[in-house]
Formats: C-alpha cells, sequence, structure tokens
C-alpha cells in the first residue's frame, strides 16, 4: 500500500528541509511504490524559498488529503511567538488526520503552538532550542540530539537533520538495508543515530538574560578541565544547586550537570583535533580518564574518540 507523505512548505521556508527529506523518499522508492510526495501549502501555487528559490504547483492544504506522514518545514520566520492563522490551520487540519507528524528544524515551532509537542520530548535546531523550551515550557526540548520520537511526532534539529530524520523514517518503514543504501546514493558520510550531538550546541554562546549565570558558564567554559561540579558552580553565583537546576533549565535547556559534560566534550573535540593522545585528551578536558571520555562521547556524539579523530582530524596531501 502507498504511503502518502505530504511536505508543508510555505513561503520563506529553508530549501534544504524539503528537498533533502524529498530525495531521501525518491531515492528509497524511486518507482513510487510506497511512498507518494507531495508538497503542501496553506493557499496552493507556487512558494518562495528563502533562498529565492520558487516551488511550483503545491497543493492548498485545505483541498487535500490529510497524508499519512505530515512533514512540517521549517524557515527563519517560524521563531515568533505567533504565527499566520492560515498556516495554523492547515496544519491543524493535515496533522489531526497523519498516522506521523513530523518537523524540521523550526518547523517544530509550529507544531509546538499547536499544542502537539506538549509534555513530549521535542528538538530544533540548536540556536533556537533555548527559546523554545522557553516559550513552551510543557514541551521537553532535547537541545543535543539530531531527531527525536515521542509517540507519532517525530521532530529533527536544523537543515540537514532533516535528512537524517528523514532516514530514520525510511529505515522504520523499508527496514536498515535500504536506509543504507540510501545514504550511499546519497553520498553521506555515516547514517547519524538520533541521539547524536548537535555540532558545538554547548559552546554556541551563553544565555544573555542573567549576568551571574553567564559569567560563571563563561570561567568554566575558559577551563574546563578545572574542578568544577554542579555544587561549585551553584557557589560561583550564590544559589542553592536546586536553584542552579531551576536557572540552567529555564536559561539553557537542559541541567548544569549536562550543560558541563557537554562543555567537556566540545573541549575533547577540539583537543583531539590538535593532536593529543586520547590519554591527554581526557585530561586536559577534565573528563578525567579514557573509559570516562569514551563513555561521553557515545552518549553525546554517537561515536569514539578514535573515530571522530579519524572522521575529522587534517591529513596532508
Amino acid at each position: 500500500m502507498t504511503h502518502s507523505i505530504g511536505m508543508f512548505v510555505f513561503d520563506g521556508l529553508t530549501l534544504l528541509d524539503a528537498s533533502g527529506p524529498a530525495d531521501v523518499f525518491h531515492h528509497a522508492d524511486p518507482t513510487g511504490k510506497h511512498y507518494h510526495v507531495q508538497l503542501m501549502s496553506p493557499a496552493g501555487g507556487a512558494v518562495t524559498s528563502s533562498s529565492g528559490v520558487t516551488l511550483a504547483n503545491t497543493i492548498r492544504a485545505a483541498e487535500a488529503h490529510p497524508p499519512d506522514t505530515l512533514l512540517m518545514t521549517g524557515g527563519p520566520s517560524l521563531v515568533q511567538r505567533e504565527h499566520d492563522s492560515a498556516l495554523l490551520s492547515a496544519v491543524e487540519t493535515l496533522a489531526d488526520g497523519a498516522q506521523r507528524v513530523a518537523s524540521v528544524c523550526t518547523g517544530a515551532f509550529v507544531l509546538a503552538a499547536l499544542g502537539h509537542l506538549d509534555d513530549r520530548r521535542a528538538t530544533t535546531h540548536w540556536r533556537h532550542s533555548r527559546t523554545l523550551a522557553q516559550w513552551y515550557p510543557r514541551i521537553h526540548v532535547e537541545p543535543d540530539v539530531l531527531h527525536t520520537q515521542d509517540g507519532r511526532y517525530l521532530t529533527s534539529a536544523g537543515v540537514t537533520a532533516g535528512i537524517d530524520l528523514a532516514l530514520a523514517i525510511v529505515e522504520h518503514d523499508l527496514g536498515v538495508d535500504v536506509a543504507r543504501e540510501v545514504a550511499r546514493e546519497l553520498v553521506m558520510f555515516m547514517q547519524r543515530p538520533g541521539g547524536q550531538s548537535q555540532f558545538s550546541s554547548a559552546l554556541s554562546g551563553p544565555p544573555a538574560t542573567n549576568d551571574q549565570l553567564r559569567t560563571m558558564m563563561e570561567t568554566v567554559i575558559a577551563d574546563p578541565a578545572a574542578e568544577h561540579t554542579v555544587v561549585s558552580m551553584a557557589e560561583m553565583i550564590g544559589v542553592s544547586t536546586r536553584h542552579l537546576n531551576r536557572i540552567f533549565h529555564a536559561e539553557v535547556g537542559n541541567s548544569p550537570a549536562q550543560w558541563l559534560e557537554q562543555v567537556r566534550v566540545d573541549a575533547a573535540r577540539g583537543l583531539i583535533l590538535e593532536g593529543h593522545s586520547i590519554t591527554r585528551v581526557a585530561q586536559l578536558c577534565g573528563l578525567g580518564t579514557d573509559e570516562t571520555l569514551r563513555r561521553a562521547f557515545a552518549k553525546h556524539l554517537g561515536t569514539t574518540p578514535s573515530a571522530f579523530r579519524h572522521r575529522f582530524a587534517s591529513t596532508s596531501m
């Protein structure tokens, strides 16, 4: 039976949020026996992306049958509290009848505004994850992952993570062999697991709304190997550990312990690329031992320190 995929697009979308997943579904099923992909929009007709490229002949959402899978694309204009009522109404109609609802990048803000992500795990582009958590506190925002699934809802991080999300959908529907073959066809380095961390999210910049917290975070980032703990970080700004946890969840979107570990993993990545041994990296980044470093890399990056070195370290030509 053919599985219909409705890719919801709109003026100002990020083009790759639509074209990336569309190519994945096409390569997974070039004959169209399993997947039937359609572009849907609030008014139908032509839609212009943020890069100026136009997508022609989209289907007016009100005239479309709800797809089996609805995929909400993202775009810079979606990071706002108030959305166009026609866009929200169109997405709501399609989502209500879909078996599976997915979003790429900032598309999560539309699902959040409609209440679909309340009390669920979700992610978005690392740059906007803190905003999503602040505006919609009922959502369990996971800022350091590529994509998540909670029930029938799937969300992905920024831009190219939409391709990873589409591959995960293909693997679920058609099997791991098909997904791997698509990844090879698209010349992807690897099919990244959903739990792999977004790049440098912890070091993207401390929050600006709390001066004491910002200063403390800058201190930790400057010297991740120091004996930092949740207790010591709380003492730096004169609060209890419980209050520090509350501040972090409000400002950063995760716990101080999670953030500290991510800072040290990000520091470790830079040290590895500088050519230090794995043992020395563990010491310099504050994770202490080779085993702790390996566990942290597996948790945040879905790989090992040695594999990371092999993949990203520069080589002589």
